[in-house]
């Protein structure tokens, strides 16, 4: 992934947040020579090794399982924020013209060598901190222990699980910070115009990052 250096984040605390906040990530691995992506949700473990330890699930019938080349490591792409920047916010477009439109975004690349389990208790333990997770807030929150235990069985009978020790992260933030104040506030208030929730987002980063 390109990273220039006024993008680059490098903090890990901060790259874990954008894996919480965004779970659902892309999993890219080489199986049988070819290059492949699952979807799947994964719940970052820090306390588990130095840069953090993914967790997540499959269907057993995912050929991942028996087609995966391990020996070489996978790629974990989280995608946070990101909105189009028409050059109509910057106020140097009136000044002297010079300015293109862009894309700001936030991503997270991870990677590191899948390990898989079979074992139901690991499986349910990750499941019921999943759900846990995404449950919480809610005013009646679903848990695994709601469905009957016979059924939960059969279910964990068609998972296997997978777990992911980091060995590298990269964290790039493209939320104007290359631009002058001016073209940055400029941005923040195009942003905030917009009334969608992810020019919201967008734009509260723009101001997160602001020099």
């Amino acid at each position: 992934m390109l990273q220039p250096q006024i993008f680059r984040e490098n903090r890990i605390e901060i790259m874990h947040d954008i894996m919480r906040m965004q779970p659902f990530a892309s999993l890219v691995s080489m199986q049988e020579g070819d290059i492949v992506a699952d979807h799947i949700p994964l719940i970052i473990h820090p306390e588990l090794s130095t840069q953090g330890t993914l967790r997540g699930h499959i269907a057993r019938s995912n050929p991942i399982g028996n087609k995966l080349d391990e020996k070489l490591e996978a790629l974990v792409m989280f995608r946070g924020p990101h909105h189009y920047i028409t050059p109509s916010w910057y106020p140097s477009k009136k000044e002297q013209g010079k300015v293109v439109p862009t894309w700001n975004y936030i991503v997270v690349h991870a990677r590191g060598k899948i390990k898989f389990h079979q074992d139901a208790d690991w499986i349910l333990s990750h499941l019921t901190e999943l759900t846990s997770r995404h449950e919480s807030g809610r005013k009646e929150p679903w848990k695994v222990s709601d469905a009957p235990d016979d059924y939960i069985a059969r279910q964990l009978r068609a998972i296997t699980g997978i777990e992911i020790e980091i060995t590298s992260l990269q964290g790039t933030w493209k939320v104007s910070q290359n631009k002058t104040i001016e073209d940055n506030q400029g941005v923040c208030a195009g942003l905030k115009a917009e009334l969608s929730e992810t020019a919201q987002a967008m734009a509260a980063c723009v101001e997160g990052k602001r020099r």
